[in-house]
């Protein structure tokens, strides 16, 4: 039982930072368009539904695809991993340091119901000492940071560390403006580190403003 609850949970943080928002070209995190778009999983998009799909089934594949994503074996902090659909076609994309993630993604997708093609775009990260420091170095930074320190509790934290050539992107999803600027700070104070980009996104941004009045 305690299994089953975990993945769902884990289901659950993946989904809200896989919006729609990939889908055909980036429309916003949980937007769908009319042409092919792209879903994000670490913070995922999608694409709206084309000619050969309606509405309806087109969510069902995006749906279908998002989970089979975050239910990945070794999907973890360290990956980047969206994709777009165009019609029956999936396209992955983004980031791993790890092969085997891209090959598994390829596969699993490859076996959904409804999908005739799939495009592994996913980029493997080129293997670094310095670069996996710098993974190490930025997850402690951030995840035993006080203020940060509760967004490590979820199966798979919601604040991505992706790290190439010393070069640091932080993708996904955190509770308030605040949290982003201090993850931010955070991960450039990491030794070693040529530079931070801070995509992450704030999924209540409403809420925040509730508290200051």
């Amino acid at each position: 039982m305690q299994r089953i609850v975990h993945k769902m949970l884990r289901c659950a943080v993946i989904m809200v930072m896989l919006p729609a928002e990939l889908c055909v070209a980036q429309a916003g995190n949980s937007t769908l368009q009319s042409a092919p778009a792209q879903t994000q999983i670490g913070g995922a998009q999608t694409t709206t539904p084309t000619a050969t799909l309606s509405p309806e089934s087109f969510q069902r594949l995006a749906n279908k695809v998002r989970h089979e994503l975050v239910m990945l074996p070794y999907y973890d902090v360290y990956d980047n991993l969206y994709f777009r659909i165009d019609g029956r076609t999936v396209t992955l994309l983004g980031e791993t340091p790890n092969a085997s993630t891209k090959s598994s993604t390829g596969s699993v997708v490859k076996h959904i119901e409804g999908v005739d093609k799939v495009i592994n775009n996913i980029e493997v990260l080129p293997p670094s000492s310095a670069d996996q420091r710098i993974r190490r170095a930025t997850y402690n930074a951030i995840y035993k940071y006080g203020p940060l320190f509760k967004y490590s509790h979820a199966p798979v934290p919601p604040i991505h560390i992706i790290v190439k050539n010393g070069r640091i992107t932080l993708e996904g999803i955190v509770d308030s403006e605040s949290d982003k600027q201090m993850a931010g700070m955070q991960a450039n104070q990491v030794p070693g580190t040529f530079q931070v980009t801070n995509n992450l996104r704030v999924i209540n941004p409403a809420s925040e403003g509730k508290k200051k009045n």
